[in-house]
Parts: structure tokens; sequence; C-alpha cells
């Protein structure tokens, strides 16, 4: 990491009034703030943008919070360290059980925010990627995004928009209505996860319930699924059939 005088960080908090705080804050210690995010969301694609050496993270936010947001973050090729800052001091141990780099109580103190950078400036890139790692095994409750790096950098799809996942090799197809991204990660993950939201019609595929129009019989005589927003039907295998109507009779 860059001296304390070139530290890059980027401050996330959903109250303006924080976010405030913690940038003169910032800017006292003489390091640059190189963006402002009001949300775990913003704070992964600014992150993208402006490549932070450290990001200073509020927990509870909407639409995405703090832990699933640092999750995403460690899929960056240079993961910038996580210094968590929030007021609830319940969630200090589950900070510190998943291995963030920090964890400092609001309202933050300059001293305590100078020990804490100085902290992430004496571990290395690969001590920094394993925390993130850690992090993401670890956090608890479902994540409201998935995230894939794509030629575009690191994308979030919201998972109620998902249509389906289609395993494809090694990779997940991620498919959704601006297309799809593939993501590193097994298909039996993804039902464990979101198995209230997805039901299995196939070895090799999940559907959102969501978005289910019919099932019918092809010409083929085997069953398929029609989707919302999707062009072409999906096989039902015989084998996931029982599943499927059970899903069906409880979705309506």
């Amino acid at each position: 990491m860059n001296d304390v005088a070139k530290t890059r960080v980027l401050v996330c908090d959903d109250e303006a009034l924080a976010r405030l705080r913690l940038r003169r804050l910032v800017e006292s210690a003489h390091m640059e703030v190189t963006a402002e995010a009001a949300s775990g969301r913003e704070a992964v694609e600014f992150a993208g943008r402006t490549r932070p050496d450290v990001v200073l993270m509020d927990i509870r936010m909407p639409d995405m919070d703090g832990l699933e947001a640092a999750a995403h973050l460690q899929k960056m090729d240079h993961p910038p360290a996580v210094i968590f800052c929030t007021a609830y001091e319940e969630h200090a141990l589950q900070a510190f059980r998943v291995h963030a780099v920090d964890y400092l109580l609001k309202p933050v103190n300059g001293d305590d925010l100078r020990r804490a950078l100085n902290r992430t400036r004496s571990l290395n890139r690969v001590q920094i990627a394993e925390m993130s790692h850690k992090l993401a095994v670890n956090r608890t409750g479902r994540r409201r995004h998935l995230s894939a790096r794509t030629h575009r950098g690191l994308e979030l799809v919201p998972v109620e928009e998902v249509r389906y996942f289609q395993a494809d090799q090694k990779y997940v197809a991620v498919h959704f209505d601006g297309g799809y991204v593939l993501i590193d990660e097994p298909l039996k993950s993804l039902e464990q996860e979101f198995g209230d939201l997805f039901v299995r019609i196939h070895r090799s595929t999940l559907v959102s319930l969501h978005f289910i129009e019919s099932m019918e019989n092809s010409a083929q005589g085997h069953f398929e699924v029609h989707l919302r927003g999707v062009r072409r039907a999906l096989p039902v295998s015989r084998r996931h059939m029982a599943g499927l109507r059970r899903a069906l009779t409880g979705k309506g």
C-alpha cells in the first residue's frame, strides 16, 4: 500500500453526516477520499472505478449491507482493505470472527482511525485478500446481489432480477433481463442459499419461481417451463417434476 500521505480511501455510509465526518477525519490525516458511497452497492461500483486502498464501510445499510459489499469487493483484481465503522457493538465480535481488517465504533475517533489505517499498511495484499475471502465465506444472511468479473469490471446483478441459473462446465451462467454473466459458484450452493426463491428443474438448471409463467408438454412429449422475459422454453427433467409441481403449488 502507498504511504499514509497517498493512501486512497473510499467512504461508505448511508448517512450524509457520517460520511462528512469520516471525510474530514481522512483528510485531516492527509489522505485522499476517492469517493463517497451511500450504500454497499455504490461502494462496490465506486471501488471498481476509483481503485481505493481502503474502504471505510458502515455495516447496516439498505439495499446491500457492508458485510455483503465487502464480500463482493474481495473479487476485485486488487481488493481494498475494509475497515468497518458502525454504531452497533453487537457486530464487533462478528467482524473480528470473519477476520475483518479492523472495526471502529461510531462516532469514529481520529486517533483510532489512524491506528486502523496503519494496521492495514502492515498487511500485504495476499493477507488482505485472504481476510476478505474468509469474510465472504463466514458472513451471515442471504445476499441480495451476485457479482461477476466481466470486461466491464465487477458487475452486480440483483438476485430478484435473475430469471434462471444454468451450470456450464465449471461456471454457472446467471441469466437476467440484461443478458447473462458467469460466476464461479456451484449450482448446489446457490440452491441452498436461494432455495425458497428458485426451484431446480434439471440437474443443470434453477429457475426463479417469480418469473415462471407456465409449464407445458412439448411436441416431443417432454415438459418445459416458460419464464417471463425469456424467449426459449427450458426443459424439465422427469426426476425434478415432482419438486417443481410442489413448488408451483406452494407459489399459487
